[in-house]
Order: structure tokens, then sequence, then C-alpha cells
């Protein structure tokens, strides 16, 4: 059950083509702003040209090693160097209706959303709509955790608790999804005890990105889904790219079910899947490789808002890994890499960028077993530092 779809040459040239002749033909300011999104897309288009018969065998092998002997079910991609060196469909989107996975499926990110989520966040902040040391009650005066800064909000040191716990006791329709504003709500009324001070430790938790969410909803004035689509996805070229919220969506319009650990126990979508920003972005290995590209060509954000956000702001004194702002960092001398993970309702993902040498790996999977451990002889074969990845915390969350 391998499916491999590739760009054929023959598109590729007429893509090439298209674009030569519209760069000959351009002389005017409104055919260059022609030309430039003309170049833009035939980019796009060209940057994921791969060829089947040209995969990293390497890669290949391990890839089929990973499916059989760790049940690894979903898609991937690896990239090195803006090449594709390999990308592949791997066993079955739905289970019980024999549905097969492909290249364009789209996968629940889970907490692999937060990168993109910082991102959104990053854009406000360099339009001048939203500054790091605006708080919670800036936006939300009822807000009963006063202090708390967008920065503390992005590299997970608000001292907040978790909504997806403190929700289970006190959400009343089980049946009915909730909204970020819904979520701000129960916070605002209920008043559960936090973690600990604001600026204080580093504590990895979903309220963080679902606050964020709210406040992006706030600040714009438009759903999360929309605004993340305008100023993120469309900028990419991310057109697999969607952010479902149960609490727009009877059912979220993906043909991907997520299994937990087992095809007997597909997982439901229930009430919780109804905040976003934390979670519920749904894309595709090669839109994920997009957001790669478009990120290094400086179209998503300029380089030092960029690299602020690579830079370890958790307490973890001793250890290579640490958290930024939206990115997992791990920072071995001279290599540094920064990354996400996700698990959610039977999704598992896996993003990793390690920016000195170009290397993108999006492992994208709905079956949340122990497979997305099992990496390491992947890494060799890129030339990467080892990213070991096998501590979990009660959330499902990596905690390395």
């Amino acid at each position: 059950m391998i499916e491999i779809k590739s760009i054929s040459i023959k598109n590729a040239l007429i893509i090439l083509g298209f674009g030569a002749m519209t760069m000959m033909s351009c002389s005017s300011p409104e055919a260059k702003e022609k030309q430039v999104k003309v170049d833009q897309g035939k980019k796009d288009s060209i940057a994921l040209l791969y060829d089947p018969a040209n995969a990293d065998k390497q890669i290949e092998a391990f890839m089929q090693n990973l499916h059989k002997k760790s049940a690894f079910n979903g898609n991937v991609l690896v990239a090195k160097k803006g090449k594709i060196l390999y990308e592949g469909s791997f066993g079955w989107a739905d289970y019980l209706l024999k549905d097969s996975l492909n290249i364009k499926s789209q996968f629940e990110l889970a907490s692999a959303s937060k990168p993109i989520t910082a991102i959104g966040v990053m854009k406000l902040i360099e339009d001048g709509k939203l500054k790091m040391e605006n708080t919670v009650n800036d936006f939300y005066p009822d807000f009963p955790f006063p202090g708390i800064t967008i920065k503390q909000l992005l590299s997970h040191r608000s001292g907040l608790p978790n909504y997806v716990y403190f929700s289970e006791d006190v959400w009343p329709d089980r049946k009915k999804a909730m909204t970020n504003q819904d979520a701000m709500n129960l916070l605002i009324e209920h008043k559960p005890n936090r973690y600990g001070a604001p600026d204080g430790r580093f504590h990895y938790n979903n309220s963080n990105y679902m606050v964020l969410g709210a406040i992006v909803e706030k600040v714009t004035g438009q759903d999360f889904a929309v605004y993340m689509k305008e100023k993120v996805f469309d900028p990419a070229g991310m057109k697999n790219t969607a952010v479902y919220s149960k609490a727009v969506y009877e059912k979220i319009p993906t043909k991907v079910i997520g299994h937990d650990r087992t095809w007997r126990r597909s997982v439901v979508q229930n009430y919780q899947d109804g905040p976003v920003g934390d979670k519920g972005i749904y894309s595709t290995v090669e839109d994920m490789y997009l957001l790669d590209l478009a990120i290094k060509d400086g179209r998503m954000l300029q380089k030092a808002t960029l690299d602020s956000m690579y830079i370890p702001r958790s307490d973890a004194k001793r250890s290579l890994f640490s958290y930024g702002y939206g990115w997992r960092t791990f920072s071995p001398p001279g290599n540094p890499i920064v990354y996400h993970t996700g698990w959610w309702h039977g999704f598992k993902s896996l993003y990793v960028r390690d920016l000195k040498n170009d290397v993108t790996i999006v492992l994208l999977t709905n079956m949340a077993n122990g497979s997305l451990n099992h990496l390491d002889d992947l890494y060799k074969i890129l030339e990467m530092p080892i990213l070991r990845q096998n501590a979990y915390n009660a959330s499902g969350e990596l905690v390395n």
C-alpha cells in the first residue's frame, strides 16, 4: 500500500516555458507585478518536482522497513538543499473503508500547528498590530491571570492551567464543540488554579497557543482560519492546508481518520477539537515543505524575527533541547535544529528543519504508535545529529 506521485517532466517544461514567455513580455509595472506572482507559482511547482525513479534508495529502504517493522502508517517527505530526496505514502487513510493514503492526504498536525500559529502571531508583531509586551488582559480585561505577555505565551512560560484538562470537568455539553472564545470564557468564569507565576518555569501547555489563537481573532476581527489562510497558507502556496474546527464543521472534512495504536480503535473527534492554534491545522507533507521554502525565502517573516524564534528560551540549562517561539530547539555544537512534534486524537506528526545542512523532514501519521521513535538511521543517512524522541508527558507531547 505505497503510493508515490510526481510532477511529470512534461508539466515542468510547460511551467518553465510559461515563466520564460512571461519574463520576455513584461514591461509595465502591472506586468512586472504579475511576473512576480507567476515566478512564485513557478518556483513552488518546480521546488516540488520529484522523480520517484531518482529517489534516495537508502531513505526508501528505511521507510519500507519503518512501515513493515514499526507499523508506520502515513506520509513522508525528506528534502535537502532545495531538492526532494524522497516522498511517499504508506498504508490506510481509513482502515474500515480500506481507503489508501496518497501524497495529497491531509493530516491533523496536532501540536506541529504551533510553529505555524507562531508565524501568524509574529506577522502581526511585524505589522505593528501586536507587541511582545502586550498582556492577555489588553484584549480580555476580565482574564483572571494578570501579567501574562505574548512573549510568555509563545515560549510556554505563562504558568496557565491547561484548558484541555480543566474543560473536561466544566464544559456543559459534550455534543457541542468549544470555540477559542468559549475556552477563554471558561477560564474567566471558573478561574482554575494556575501552574505557576508568569515568566516562571517553562511548562509546555496547550492553553498558551489556544489563547494566542483567541488573541489573533480579537486583533484581526477575523476567524483564526481566515487569517491564517490569507497571511500564511496562501503566501506560502499551501493550497491543501486549512484550519478545521469542530465548532465550525459537524464532521471535519478530511478523509484521513486517526487511529490509536491499533486499527480496531479509531479516534472520534469531540468538543475539544473546537479550539485551534494549539492544534487544528490540517496539511500535507508537500505543503509543509512549501512552508519551509517560504520561511527560507523570507516570504513569511524577516530574518531577525525568524532568528528570535529559534533562540532557546526554556529553563533547561544543561540540556541541548529547549523551546523558542513556537519551535522546539535542539542545539548540538554548530548544528542548530528546530522542530515540532504533535499527538492528538490518533494523529502524530514530526516536522524537523536542520538549519545548517538545509534538511527538512516531514512525517505525518494517523496511527498513534511508536513508529516515530525509531528514526536514528534516517538521521544517520542524512548526516544529521540524532534527535532522540522518547519522552512524553501526560498530554502526549514530547518533553525532551
